[in-house]
Parts: structure tokens; C-alpha cells; sequence
């Protein structure tokens, strides 16, 4: 009898079956230009072990009716149903062991980005309990949680994420909700002392969570508030599903995306727990009420107890980089197969991909794709480097430097990749036309899963100011060239007295083809706008405003956009590192710097007034040569263009658009899908009503 994991080694497709050649159909025209091998390309990229991992997922979710996409419109209580029944039986196949992240971390993303692609609410009810709840637990509890974290495992226990309040979501030290510590009954009493301090939001309370990861004010019995800590509450009975006693629970509603998934409320009326309830590696209460903890610093115990967040970061990274998986080839190959028009005299109508404009509005946005999937690969492989710091119990100054650094990045890392995933999906929508308007063609639905990832886990303006915090911390060492950091995404800044006086080191659109331009103008961006918004904000507490003041008054046009300009130079920088990298197969460094030189290219064209500004572009033509570059590199990579989004792209049936099929038959699979729908062709049920003719004018107001 084979094991469970050896009948799902031999379900794993064979090597000559991972990536099976395409239906021939109107996008071999491209297929056949394309300057790369994408089967070479996808290997390289993910690993093969990846590809073969995602292939296993995504074909049980195909074979399995379970699965099967419906074919008209639910309700939003069938929504959830049906998030629900997948959800568990999804968990049936268990697709992840521990053992299985322990082999290859990078499963532990992977995993959550292959259903998000399929469908985000079960992505979502999936991560909530098995990495937010569950592993909040393990990072921020001891040995006496591990029996609720082992029931969430199995879900014996559902569970959520309970951070936000009715009146507070970013600003997280002034949520409300106070737990109490009770000496004579040994227990904390949880109280929401009014309406507006009802948690909200939190995904998978509205209807099936059990147990939540509660964030609350300790209060001790000498009445001293020690600040937000995390405790496990029980909110319903797991036998029935009622609310426990004190409880008020319930789900928020319909939202603009996501509806399969329950986000809920959930307020206390003085719910009494147990003293064990509380997560207690930052923090604890002793039996009589004296609060302890290993922190000196109240502030690094705060940031500590809210570790969860960064993780949370930089996994919505990698999902707005999903979301870009799924827009732009449906969008591209849509381009490629879709003709109109043609040259005077010409019978031949050409594909809408051959015209300049579209390739400007698409193909700077395949390029932001490939760049910002490398970027949160690596990000990811950074952020379990400091996990591991953590389970090792590091208490080194370097894992305290890793773990700001990584903050910085996560911090600056969602804003860019939600809103570059936000503004990409809209180009998408726009650049297929009428059809892109149509709900099967899915890009509807992908614009409205993305746009919540603008706002939770931090709402991408205030992050960005967690990253021009970091930045600005590194002002007083400028001159003395000792800058370092454990990932080296502020190394540069030791060359700041240089960088600065330096200037575009270009005089034609040619020599704008060189990827090394965009890295080193965007050093000096960097350095610029550090420069600047230190001086602004010294300026400003001049004047005789307060820190908090001052730096409200610094954001616009200074530490936004320093924050923005260090991200992008870190984005750009490792693609650089990786299309240079011996390593990478020489069969494919030439696209990849193609690719690298578009997306710095395109990036930095947003900063031009502040090139100028700032004496970095010097000729009246530096604006002119970079954009020509720009077009230019459109132009070389359009008969990569296919190519490059069947790396990327899942398979169709995950993929769900008819017009973003991998066989091009846009229009064959569009009208397939129409009389597919549900009485399209039956008049409608009120039919008689429209024999009724209104009599015109016969209702009059009265003035």
C-alpha cells in the first residue's frame, strides 16, 4: 500500500507532460517570432519542482466538480456556501504538509497564490486559518497554545484575525477593546466599550470562524494599560455555531469583491477568558496580576507583537503579482488575435498588438510583471530568513536590522505592487474593449479581488511612511560612506556625496538601452529625494511645528515619493542582478534585459519633473530619449509579447476568460460562452408586463 505522499509523488505529471505544447491557432503568428524558449523560461523562473507542484494543484481543481465554475449568478449566502464546501474540500486533499514548507519555503506562498488564482475568497478563507490564525498562534504564543493551534490545523476550530475596529484600522494603538486582568478568577475580561470599538472586518467571522486571534488593550489590576496584545477568545460554540455567551457576532454584508468570503463583526460584553489566553512570547500577566515581559523597549515589544502584519505584507505583494498573472494575458493574447484595420490597399485586417499605442498601454505592464514577480520571490525567501531568526530565538543586532529592513521593503513592496496590479488590470479592461467589459471575461472581477489589497494590512499612503521613517534614519551617516544593510537595498547610499552631483549619463535613446541607466538614475533619485525630504521636514519643525506635525506636512512630493523611489530601485535592481547573473541561462538574458530596461525605464519616465527638478537631466532632449527608448523596447519585445504571458499565465480552466484562452479562438470561445449562459435565449419571465403599454403623461406631480 503506497502512502499518502507517494500517491501524490505519482500523480505529479512526467516531465514530457509539465508543459505540453499549445492548441495551434491565430497566436502561433506570435509564437512562432518569439525570440525565447517559455517552457526554458518558466523552469528557470518558478523551478521545476514549482511548475510540477502548481500543475498537481490546479489539475485536481479542474477534475474535481467541486470546483467547476458556476454558470450563473449566486446569491450572496450561496457565495459563501460554496466558498465554504471548497474550503473544506480543498483541505481533503492536503495539498501541504509542514514538512513539505520545512523541504521548500517557497510552498508556503506558492500554495495560497495557486488558489488565489482560481478564486481569492477560498485563497483567503484558506490563509486565515491556516497562516494568520494558526501561525500567529505558534510565533506569538508558547507551549501551552499548541492544543488550539493543532485544532485549527484540523479545523476543529475555524479561525480569524481580529485587528481592526469600527473607528480605528491603521492607527493600531488606539483600538478600543480592553482586556482585563481578573486576579480572583484568574482570567482576563474582554469589554467593547462602545459601539464604534467593534472589531470589523475580519475575514471568516462573518459565518464560520470559532475562535479569533483577538488584539486588545491589557489592562492590569493596578489599572496600568500595557497596550495592544493577542489573544485566543472563542466567539462560537464549534458544535452549533451560536455565538457564545457575551458575544455579538455577525457577518458585514455584501462588499465589491470577494463576496465569498465572510467578513464579519464581533463586540464583547465583558466575556471573561482565562488567563492562558493570552499569547504570551511578548508579553505575559503572572497569576496576581504583575505584568512581565523580555522587553526593555515598549515600542519593540509592540512592533513584535504585531510580526503577523509583515508577513501579511509581503504576501499580498505576491498576490497583486497574481493578479498581474491573470490580467495581462488575457489582455495580451486578446491583442494578438483580435485584428482591425489595416494599411491602405491591404485586404488584411492586423492584429491590435501591432499598433504603438497598444503596445505602450500593454507591454511596459508584462515588464512590471516579470520585474515585480522577481522582486517578491525574494522578498518572500527574505522575510522566512527572518522567521527562522525568530524560531531560533536570534536575539542578534542583525536580525533586529534584517527585521526593520524587511519592514521597509513590505512596507513600500505592497503599495507598488497593489497599485501597479490596480492600474494594470483597468489598462487591461480598457484595452480589450467592449468584450474586456463583459463579467465572463473575468477582468471585472480581478480589478474588484485586487482593490481590498490597496487598503488591508495597512493602507498603502500611511505604509509608505514607514519606509521614508527607515530612509530618513540613515540622514545623519551620509557622509561618513558606512551604510549597510543585511539585503543591501541601502548599501548605494554610501556613495551618497557622489551620486548626487552625478548626472543622466545619455545623449541619444540608444544609449537609454542599457538597463544600467535606469539602476543608476534611480540611485540617484533615491538620494535625492532623501536629501530633500530631510530638509523639508527640518524645515518644517523650523517653523515651529511638532514632529507629528511636521512630518504630516513632509509626505507630498518628499517622503512619498522617496519611499516609492527606493522600492523601485530595489525592484529594479535585483531584476538587474538576476538578467546579468551567470547563472541565468544565456538563451534567456537577452529578454530579460529587455525586460529590465522597459519596466526602469517606464518607472522612472513618472519622475521626470523631479529629474529635472534636481539637475539630474541636463539636455532639454534626456525626457524625449528616455520615452523614445520606451517605444523602442515595445516595439523589439511585441513578438515576445505571447510568449512572455504563457510563462506566466495559469491554465485555462484557472485562467476562466474566454478571450484570454491559451488557443486565441476569442471569438469562438466568446460566443461558445454566451450560449452557454443560462435562458439566454428565453424572453424574460415579466414578458407580459411589457404588453402593458405606459400611458405618457398620465402621471403629472403636483407643483
Amino acid at each position: 500500500m503506497l502512502s499518502q505522499d507517494e500517491q501524490r509523488d505519482n500523480l505529479i505529471p512526467a516531465e514530457d507532460e509539465l508543459l505540453p505544447d499549445f492548441l495551434p491557432g491565430p497566436l502561433d503568428l506570435y509564437r512562432k517570432k518569439a525570440s525565447f524558449n517559455w517552457k526554458e523560461m518558466k523552469v528557470f523562473l518558478e523551478g521545476e519542482d514549482m511548475v510540477k507542484f502548481k500543475k498537481y494543484v490546479w489539475t485536481k481543481l479542474e477534475e474535481d466538480p467541486a470546483f467547476a465554475h458556476p454558470s450563473e449568478d449566486l446569491t450572496l449566502d450561496q457565495q459563501r456556501e460554496l466558498t465554504f464546501r471548497r474550503h473544506k474540500r480543498f483541505l481533503e486533499y492536503d495539498f501541504l504538509h509542514d514538512g513539505d514548507v520545512m523541504e521548500n519555503p517557497m510552498k508556503g506562498i506558492v500554495i495560497g497564490d495557486c488558489v488565489g488564482m482560481y478564486d481569492w475568497s477560498l485563497s483567503a478563507k484558506y490563509s486565515l486559518n491556516k497562516q494568520m490564525f494558526n501561525t500567529t498562534i505558534k510565533s506569538s504564543g508558547s507551549k501551552r497554545h499548541e492544543e488550539v493551534a493543532n485544532k485549527s490545523a484540523n479545523t476543529e476550530v475555524m479561525g480569524c484575525f481580529s485587528l481592526t475596529e469600527l473607528s480605528h484600522g491603521t492607527n493600531t494603538r488606539a483600538m478600543r477593546t480592553t482586556a482585563t486582568y481578573d486576579p480572583s478568577t484568574q482570567g482576563f475580561i474582554i469589554d467593547t466599550p462602545d459601539f464604534e470599538a467593534t472589531k470589523c472586518w475580519i475575514g471568516n467571522l462573518g459565518k464560520m470562524a470559532t475562535h479569533t486571534v483577538l488584539y486588545a488593550q491589557l489592562v492590569t489590576p493596578d489599572g496600568a494599560n500595557h497596550g495592544l496584545h493577542s489573544f485566543v477568545v472563542q466567539v462560537r460554540n464549534t458544535k452549533t455555531l451560536k455565538a457564545m455567551p457575551g458575544v455579538m457576532v455577525g457577518d458585514m454584508g455584501k462588499k465589491l469583491g470577494q463576496n465569498g468570503l465572510d467578513n464579519g463583526f464581533v463586540a464583547f460584553n465583558k466575556v471573561w477568558i482565562p488567563r492562558e489566553s493570552l499569547l504570551n512570547r511578548t508579553g505575559d500577566v503572572t497569576p496576581d496580576g504583575k505584568y512581565v515581559t523580555p522587553y526593555k523597549d515598549p515600542n519593540k515589544r509592540f512592533g513584535a507583537s504585531l510580526g503577523a502584519l509583515s508577513g501579511g505584507r509581503v504576501g499580498i505583494t505576491s498576490m497583486a503579482v497574481c493578479n498581474l498573472k491573470l490580467c495581462m494575458p488575457i489582455a495580451v493574447r486578446y491583442s494578438a488575435a483580435r485584428r482591425q484595420f489595416g494599411p491602405p490597399g491591404s485586404a488584411q485586417e492586423i492584429p491590435v498588438l501591432e499598433y504603438q499605442m497598444q503596445q505602450w498601454r500593454l507591454l511596459p505592464y508584462v515588464a512590471a510583471t516579470y520585474a515585480l514577480d522577481h522582486f517578491s520571490r525574494t522578498l518572500y525567501m527574505d522575510f522566512i530568513q527572518l522567521r527562522l531568526g525568530v524560531m531560533m530565538k536570534d536575539k542578534s543586532e542583525r536580525q533586529d536590522v534584517l527585521g526593520r529592513e524587511i519592514h521597509a521593503l513590505s512596507s513600500a513592496g505592497k503599495p507598488l505592487s497593489t497599485w501597479t496590479a490596480r492600474d494594470a488590470v483597468q489598462e487591461c479592461r480598457e484595452a480589450c474593449g467592449g468584450h474586456g467589459y463583459l463579467a465572463v471575461n473575468r477582468l471585472g472581477d480581478i480589478r474588484n479581488d485586487n482593490d481590498p489589497n490597496c487598503t488591508y494590512e495597512g493602507d498603502n499612503n500611511v505604509l509608505l511612511q514607514q519606509t521614508s521613517n527607515y530612509l530618513l534614519g540613515f540622514v545623519s551617516k551620509l557622509k561618513d560612506g558606512t551604510i549597510s544593510s543585511p539585503l543591501h537595498s541601502v548599501d548605494f547610499l554610501s556613495d551618497f556625496p557622489a551620486i548626487i552631483k552625478s548626472t543622466f549619463p545619455v545623449s541619444s535613446a540608444q544609449d537609454c538601452l542599457d538597463p544600467k541607466v535606469a539602476v543608476a538614475a534611480y540611485k540617484w533619485l533615491t538620494c535625492y529625494l532623501l536629501d530633500q525630504s530631510f530638509k523639508k521636514l527640518s524645515g518644517e519643525k523650523s517653523k515651529g511645528k511638532d514632529p507629528f506635525s511636521a512630518r504630516n506636512d513632509s509626505q507630498v512630493y518628499y517622503c512619498r515619493s522617496l519611499s516609492i523611489a527606493y522600492l523601485e530601485h530595489t525592484v529594479v535592481d535585483r531584476f538587474y542582478q538576476l538578467s546579468h547573473d551567470e547563472t541565468t541561462p544565456a538563451s534567456l538574458r537577452p529578454i530579460l534585459q529587455k525586460l529590465c530596461c522597459l519596466y526602469g525605464l517606464w518607472a522612472l519616465e513618472k519622475h521626470c519633473a523631479t529629474l529635472y527638478q534636481g539637475g539630474y537631466f541636463t539636455e532639454a532632449k534626456s525626457v524625449a530619449w528616455v520615452r523614445d527608448a520606451i517605444l523602442q523596447l515595445c516595439d523589439q519585445l511585441k513578438n515576445d509579447a505571447v510568449s512572455l504571458v504563457d510563462v506566466v499565465a495559469p491554465p485555462n480552466f484557472i485562467l476562466n476568460s474566454p478571450i484570454g484562452m491559451s488557443d486565441g479562438q476569442i471569438y469562438k470561445n466568446l460566443w461558445t460562452s454566451m450560449l452557454s449562459a443560462p435562458r439566454v435565449l428565453e424572453r424574460p419571465s415579466w414578458w407580459r408586463d411589457f404588453m402593458d403599454k405606459p400611458v405618457i403623461g398620465s402621471v403629472k406631480s403636483k407643483m
